[in-house]
């Protein structure tokens, strides 16, 4: 298991983990400790987008990364929607270090606008949803082609989540396969 800590200044990124705050879906936090970890593939990756970025006066604010399958587990347990959560018997690409959930961030550091916020479980919050404002809809579009550029692949439901190609060939990790746990 090779995982990589994203943080500055190794990553030229903003860090607001929601699931260690009560500011996410559930009211409470998951994670007991803030921090954020992806494969080192990913990490890779996430530092091409993060250079496509500031070519173009942006930077990446992370809201997840790895999620143990704990984690997951926790959030199924208070929302089993398979639309938008990964069923943790068959895995998340988030528990396998493989996925990020993310936005664009201006040089203010103030977000764009994606018509939605993060973790907006509704059909607002598809790729391609035209029932959002033209300029969210622009902005989705240049996260999107940022994201692509760098290698990842995206989920059709969430303009926020990106994963790994073919991110089942890795393995499931587990809160206590970490040197500190985020749980």
């Amino acid at each position: 298991m090779t995982l990589v800590e994203i943080a500055p200044p190794d990553f030229d990124v903003s860090l607001d983990l929601a699931y260690a705050t009560a500011d996410n879906f559930t009211g409470e936090p998951v994670y007991a400790r803030a921090a954020c970890y992806l494969h080192q593939e990913a990490a890779e990756k996430l530092a091409q987008a993060i250079t496509l970025a500031a070519a173009q006066g942006f930077r990446l604010k992370i809201f997840d990364g790895f999620r143990p399958t704990e984690a997951q587990q926790v959030l199924w347990n208070h929302t089993p929607d398979p639309e938008f959560l990964a069923d943790p018997a068959r895995g998340s690409p988030h528990s396998r270090g493989a996925a990020v959930d993310l936005t664009l961030i201006d040089g203010a550091g103030d977000a764009l606008d994606m018509g939605t916020p993060f973790d907006a479980f509704t059909p607002l919050s598809h790729h391609g949803c035209t029932e959002i404002s033209p300029t969210a809809q622009a902005n989705r579009s240049l996260l999107l082609g940022l994201m692509t550029a760098a290698g990842w692949d995206f989920y059709s439901k969430e303009w926020w989540h990106y994963q790994l190609f073919d991110s089942r060939r890795l393995p499931l990790i587990s809160d206590g396969e970490l040197e500190q746990g985020l749980m």
